[in-house]
């Protein structure tokens, strides 16, 4: 009973904080003429409600493309139209077409807010709390502070109730397929999955560990008899799943190459914004624009992409186990995010997803990402206005996460998986890498302390008027990449020698 009585507040406190960065500004907050994604997420709802599906993914007189242009799969469409219908009900100016363009109100950001918070106690919350009491180890005390941090990552926060979007309904439905598959739900967690691809395709972040685990997972039961038995199951289901979300746009073939397009926009380039990935970093240095083509761009990010996931997809196929399907998560997501195509700020939080899974293993090097992925997008936060909401909720983490999880206290060489690093540095004199890594933690913090300061105080120099955003994206990739690096090591270095270690094949 008490166990829960900490959960119930863990989820109250979570709730608290997601309400209380609710309460500030949002993106595109009285901006005109295009506003932001506020306007994004309520122009969907007028464009769900009025028009018939035939036209939603379609450039009409009533539903200009040009104008946040609906860009996402069914399913997020069939939620827009359900939140469309309720604000119908309670205020019919918030959805009417045309008329509805801009706007703003007091009681129209509540009831807005009021359905993220809604989609997260439905979707979010209740798959983390699944999560950390039945697949993490450790005490209920441990289990509980494990839960907190994960509800308290301010990265979702921020963007969800802050700048505004609906990434935890994705990452729920992911998460759920997650704690599905650690349970040995193999078809459900299929169906999980499949519902959070057709939410938002940036979960093909995801996509390649999920099939390398249950097709590895097949292939281990044997290739015929219950295995081949588990694969048409599987892939029924995903299948039918499919077919159920995209049913609406099947009878003609043009509706779904039409979603297809507006889904998979390539023609927009390979540059979005300053973001913390391989290709802004690089083109500080190089002009890539300028040397490749934009066919070129594309086939070499996809290259990189799949160079880099195919080592862990590979040993995830061999070795179909949960602890190697989590590590995998988090560098294929890692791996998209840095090599990818067309990659915007916020895809950073499908890597943290599976990094919050690493939390009750691996606090400290979990903690230190997290905090990255969060100072990474502060040119977009301090954009809308959210710099009091990312200082509060970032130290809040830091403090909560680092006490209640041990992490300075949990940093030798065995609990920081850096066995492998002596191995691999064979060359050097043996070093104290557990000493380093944490003074490198300290130097880290401090250095995005630093340029978050910078960037609110000082004035860039007239020519160069993105410097610190630069700073920021490129200290972020930094991090970005070491972790990445420091996954694939604990990945290919195998599972920890516990006693007391679960198995979870």
């Amino acid at each position: 009973m008490q166990t829960w009585c900490l959960v119930s507040i863990s989820v109250l406190l979570g709730v608290v904080v997601r309400w209380g960065v609710s309460l500030n500004s949002y993106s595109g907050a009285g901006k005109t003429p295009m506003f932001g994604d506020y306007e994004a997420q309520r122009h969907w709802q007028e464009v769900t409600y009025n028009l018939p599906l035939q036209e939603w993914y379609f450039n009409t007189t009533d539903n200009d493309l040009n104008y946040w242009g609906l860009d996402y799969p069914p399913l997020t469409a069939y939620h827009s139209w359900i939140c469309a219908y309720i604000a119908k009900i309670i205020n019919p100016e918030w959805v009417e077409l045309h008329k509805s363009r801009g706007y703003e109100s007091p009681a129209h950001k509540l009831f807005m807010r009021t359905t993220v918070l809604v989609a997260d106690l439905l979707i979010y919350i209740p798959a983390a709390i699944v999560y950390c009491f039945y697949l993490t180890e450790g005490s209920s005390r441990k289990k509980v502070s494990t839960l907190l941090c994960f509800l308290l990552y301010p990265g979702l926060i921020l963007i969800d109730y802050g700048h505004f979007q609906y990434n935890g309904a994705s990452l729920g439905f992911a998460l759920w397929g997650v704690v599905a598959l650690g349970l040995g739900w193999d078809v459900s967690g299929s169906m999980a999955f499949t519902l959070a691809l057709n939410y938002k395709q940036m979960e093909l972040y995801h996509a390649l560990p999920f099939f390398c685990y249950l097709l590895g997972k097949c292939l281990k039961m044997g290739s015929l008899g219950r295995g081949l038995f588990l694969l048409m199951r599987i892939s029924a289901t995903v299948l039918v799943t499919f077919a159920l979300c995209w049913l609406p746009f099947l009878s003609d073939p043009s509706q779904a190459l039409q979603v297809v397009r507006r889904i998979f926009p390539v023609a927009r380039g390979l540059f979005e914004d300053k973001v913390a990935n391989a290709w802004c970093s690089l083109n500080i240095l190089i002009k890539i624009r300028s040397i490749l083509s934009s066919d070129s761009q594309l086939y070499l990010s996809f290259a990189c992409t799949l160079l880099t996931t195919l080592p862990s997809s590979v040993k995830l196929l061999m070795k179909p186990t949960f602890w190697h399907f989590k590590l995998a998560l988090a560098i294929s997501s890692l791996a998209f995010f840095l090599f990818s195509y067309q990659v915007h700020e916020k895809s950073i939080l499908l890597a943290a997803l599976p990094v919050c899974f690493q939390l009750n293993e691996i606090p400290l090097v979990s903690i230190w990402f997290l905090q990255a992925t969060t100072f990474s997008m502060l040119p977009l936060l301090l954009k809308d206005g959210l710099l009091l909401p990312y200082v509060v909720t970032s130290l809040a983490f830091l403090y909560f996460s680092i006490y209640l999880l041990s992490a300075l206290d949990r940093c030798s060489e065995d609990e920081l998986r850096l066995g492998a690093y002596h191995k691999l540095l064979f060359f050097l004199p043996k070093m104290n890498l557990a000493c380093i890594t944490k003074w490198k933690f300290y130097v880290s913090m401090a250095a995005m302390a630093g340029l978050s300061i910078a960037s609110v105080a000082l004035l860039p120099p007239p020519h160069l008027p993105d410097l610190f955003p630069v700073l920021v994206s490129t200290t972020s990739f930094l991090h970005f990449l070491g972790t990445f690096l420091y996954f694939n090591v604990v990945l290919f270095s195998g599972p920890p020698h516990r006693k007391s270690q679960k198995k979870t094949n």
